[in-house]
């Protein structure tokens, strides 16, 4: 059996992963993303705002955007989402917004 290519993502216009684990991995045609957080990569810092705000899912969604075209792909790509809510309440400003980064037909998701 052949090992497959494992390519790290590394860009700055997503937070810096700790020293653990990668932004990404590209393995052949498709690329694997770690989990992202609202973190404005230029500040470092938590954006200001909150779910109900909209402002925390939009900078999670630009820094998955961001790992996946360092790793030759888009949101347009994608085939499957994972989220992750603290509070069920939040679920629909999250669809809010999920629903405009991603254009028909939208990746399967895990909520």
């Amino acid at each position: 059996m052949s090992k497959a290519t494992r390519i790290p993502i590394r860009t700055q216009k997503a937070p810096l992963p700790p020293p653990f684990l990668s932004q990404g991995i590209v393995v052949g045609d498709m690329v694997y993303c770690s989990g992202q957080v609202g973190v404005n990569p230029a500040t470092g810092k938590m954006v200001e705002g909150s779910i109900q705000a909209r402002t925390v899912q939009k900078q999670i969604l630009n820094n998955l955007s961001a790992v996946l075209e360092a790793g030759g792909s888009s949101l347009q790509d994608a085939v499957k989402v994972n989220i992750f809510l603290a509070d069920m309440n939040d679920f629909a400003a999250v669809n809010e917004v999920y629903s405009s980064f991603f254009a028909d037909p939208k990746p399967v998701r895990f909520a």
